[in-house]
């Protein structure tokens, strides 16, 4: 009886120990996501959610309701193979409005919330976000206007839709290298009609920047409303107007002949969360870790150098990761090129607190100067936790050091099952060689195992990449194809150079058509590779609206935003007076679970709009003979 005792406490402490390793995760609870897009020959496509919580037996019904009339179902029997639908009935010359049931065990479910299009719709490939372009505005004598720049989603008020934040962005935001005075950086949030719920302004303490502003949107706490949270600074105002800190404050320079003029190098820094639904500052804290010292940032990634001007600590990036299996934590980042530091934060009960702490502290460090203008999130040593790459290294859920490959500093990365012969999850780099940093012999590209940081293939030694793509582009060859660096497109699963010819797109990709291949998104351009020709084709390529952040050429948003799983992508007009959010509105072959409801995608979503935008992947491989998609350990908030 003794031993059995004895044995029972054991297994008592050993389940304790690890409580989240089962854990399910609190997820959002969304809508089906029905959207009704008007194509050019007179009929309707319909497309809408399935749910990562839906029972594997479930299908649906559609409905059409006529200017208000009795609803008629549109399918002779409940659909299986897909969640959408094109409905040839639908005169223009009425009101329709559109939605489905859920049927499972024979049963219907609930009607979802209903799509309407009004008569005479036009056949836009778009839903229309109106815009309030803030007004322009004047610093140091000159002025500058706004432009609508990266934007996130999140169910703000917890009704089970999207809503969007946009961040504004000043037509003198520059980088931290650079001198000058910016304007101050807004955000916004709208409902899908165009209703704005309000607006931040982060004020003058806050320099505005690629590398500064990093926002994320994310229900935090698990109540089922979103919250808002970005570094902060004295003077900014919350949605309601109240100010942060001293309003009275000002910390930049504000010498012209200076080396550090328009920069804020003195004053404290913040991090708060605000209310979703109303922009409310809930919580504030110091910011960690501080900016100090300034000449404490240099080491062995990028081109290795060193300032002491607030070149190298004000480089940010965030993100938001599971780090108890159950509900989310803040992340942020804090140096790329040499010292990297990383803090995690609860807010929970409408308070922050500080998880962890992760410092690379200096040059010696293996963890020193291998950090990216981007990040990722995934459970990469599958423990049911998340882990952070930061680029060529990785932090644990516990704030410790996975792994680092020594690869150092880069600019893309991406992580997902790339290559489904092996266990887990691999991840794709491209890196940055340059100056004093060429003698490291550090190859242009890598792919490495995403749990162990082991390089599985590399090439191109002291060649400076600036931008690489995986993804599963060609039927013949098994997994992820990647391509960027020098030597054409390359075998995921090997490194071995499939043909010399690469797509001429090396940004995003979009799963857009029928097949579970993915497309490529390069500036408002939707195209597809040609495996047979070697060539890129164009999809779909919308008039009116332009892409974001310069030369990056990346869209305001993409992801799961809409529909069935395929994915949407969010451009603004250049009159910044609306956003457009664009959907295929090609019949899908096949069905899978929203790609929101998978831990990894909607994080990735989350962190997308971060310094170097990238594409989200999720944890689980998407393309030729894929496996069926798995059902991701989630629950919806109030569930447990």
């Amino acid at each position: 009886m003794k031993n059995l005792s004895c044995s029972l406490l054991l297994l008592a402490v050993l389940f304790a120990a690890v409580p989240a390793v089962w854990a399910q995760r609190v997820m959002e609870r969304l809508n089906r996501g029905i959207v009704a897009i008007p194509n050019s020959d007179g009929s309707v496509y319909i497309g809408w959610r399935l749910l990562g919580t839906d029972p594997d037996d479930v299908a649906f019904n559609l409905y059409r309701s006529t200017n208000g009339g009795t609803a008629v179902r549109l399918n002779n029997a409940p659909l299986t193979t897909t969640t959408d639908f094109v409905d040839g009935q639908a005169s223009r010359a009425a009101d329709h409005s559109w939605f489905v049931r859920p049927v499972s065990a024979g049963r219907e479910g609930p009607a979802s919330e209903s799509f309407t299009l009004k008569s005479g719709a036009l056949a836009n490939q778009y839903l229309s976000i109106p815009l309030q372009i803030p007004e322009g505005r004047e610093v140091a004598g000159r002025s500058y206007t706004y432009a609508a720049n990266d934007c996130s989603v999140g169910d703000l008020d917890g009704d089970g839709a999207y809503e969007v934040v946009v961040k504004w962005t000043p037509s003198n935001a520059t980088l931290p290298p650079r001198t000058g005075m910016t304007g101050n950086t807004l955000y916004d949030a709208y409902k899908m009609d165009g209703t704005l719920m309000w607006r931040i302004d982060c004020g003058v303490n806050i320099r505005s920047g690629d590398a500064y502003n990093q926002f994320l949107v994310y229900d935090l706490d698990g109540d089922g409303k979103a919250e808002v949270t970005f570094k902060t600074g004295d003077g900014t105002l919350d949605g309601q107007g109240k100010p942060i800190g001293n309003p009275l404050a000002d910390w930049r320079n504000q010498d012209p002949a200076s080396n550090i003029y328009g920069k804020i190098l003195q004053g404290p820094e913040y991090l708060t969360v605000f209310e979703g639904s109303t922009g409310k500052a809930l919580d504030t804290k110091e910011y960690v870790p501080t900016r100090y010292p300034l000449d404490g940032w240099g080491g062995v990634g990028g081109n290795g150098g060193n300032d002491n001007t607030g070149g190298r600590p004000d480089r940010m990036t965030a993100c938001v990761a599971y780090l108890d299996g159950r509900l989310p934590s803040v992340v942020m980042v804090r140096g790329w090129y040499g010292r990297t530091v990383l803090a995690a934060w609860d807010f929970r009960n409408g308070k922050l607190s500080q998880r962890w702490v992760f410092d690379s502290e200096n040059a010696t460090n293996p963890y020193s100067g291998q950090a990216n203008h981007s990040v990722t999130v995934a459970d990469f040593d599958q423990d049911g936790m998340d882990e952070v790459c930061v680029g060529a290294m990785t932090v644990d859920h516990n704030g410790k050091g996975l792994f680092t490959t020594g690869l150092r500093h880069g600019d893309a990365l991406h992580a997902s099952d790339l290559i489904p012969s092996r266990p887990g999850l691999e991840v794709f780099g491209v890196h940055e060689n340059e100056e004093s940093t060429v003698a490291f012999n550090t190859p242009g590209s890598a792919m490495f195992d995403g749990r162990t940081g082991e390089i599985l293939w590399s090439n191109n030694p002291t060649v400076d990449v600036g931008r690489g793509v995986a993804a599963d582009i060609d039927p013949n060859f098994p997994g992820a194809e990647c391509w960027g660096a020098p030597g054409g497109t390359r075998r995921g699963d090997t490194g071995e150079v499939i043909y010399p010819q690469t797509p001429n797109s090396v940004n995003f990709a979009i799963w857009w058509d029928a097949d579970p291949l993915r497309e490529l998104l390069d500036k408002t351009t939707i195209s597809k590779w040609n495996w047979n020709t070697r060539t890129t084709e164009v999809l779909f390529s919308p008039e009116g609206v332009i892409s974001n952040n310069g030369t990056k050429s990346t869209p305001a948003l993409s992801g799961d935003l809409l529909g069935d799983w395929r994915e949407e992508v969010m451009f603004r007009t250049p009159d910044n007076r609306e956003l457009r959010i664009y959907t295929t509105t090609i019949p899908a072959r096949t069905r899978m679970h929203t790609l929101m409801h998978d831990p990894q995608y909607r994080l990735a979503v989350c962190w997308q709009n971060v310094a170097y935008n990238q594409p989200p992947h999720p944890g689980f491989f998407i393309g030729q003979d894929m496996k069926p998609a798995p059902r991701a350990k989630i629950i919806m908030p109030g569930a447990d």
